[in-house]
Parts: C-alpha cells; sequence; structure tokens
C-alpha cells in the first residue's frame, strides 16, 4: 500500500527524533508563542507522536500540525524553529 507523503515526512521525523532540539532563544520563543512553561523539545515532540498528528514539507522546513499548534522544523537540521497556536 502506497504511503501518504504526509506519513513519509513524519516517519523521518520519527526516525530522527533524537536530532529534534531548539536553540536557546528558540525554548523561549517557542513557550512564548504556545504559552506552555514545559521543555519545549519535549513538548513540541509529544505533539509530534500524536497518532493524528499531520506532517507537510514546503522548501526546507517540516510543518507538524497537532491540536491546536503548528510546530516548524528544519529538514536538515532538525532545529524547531518555531511553533505556535493555530
Amino acid at each position: 500500500m502506497r504511503k501518504l507523503v504526509s506519513e513519509m515526512h513524519k516517519e523521518t521525523l520519527l526516525e530522527n527524533i533524537d536530532r529534534i532540539h531548539t536553540t536557546e532563544m528558540g525554548v523561549g520563543r517557542i513557550q512564548r508563542n504556545l504559552g506552555i512553561d514545559d521543555e519545549p523539545v519535549g513538548y513540541c515532540i509529544a505533539k509530534l507522536k500524536k497518532e493524528d498528528s499531520v506532517v507537510k514539507k514546503e522548501g526546507k522546513n517540516y510543518y507538524v500540525e497537532a491540536d491546536d499548534c503548528i510546530i516548524t522544523i528544519n529538514s536538515s537540521s532538525f532545529t524547531i524553529i518555531t511553533a505556535h497556536t493555530s
């Protein structure tokens, strides 16, 4: 059975889950944008792992949509650039 492109992108991110990270500035930006006190990388990974999360790729970035947020991850460095509520 053919996989959807979204499923392939999600699989790529899950295969590289140990490489997903953010910058020091990204920590504060993500927490502020999502209104969370949680550690943002773990929070974003939990969103990615949700069964109903959807991953799209546009240009050099992946966009993870889960619940009420969109997470932007660079496709080559696996850096979480930002996240915001939708």
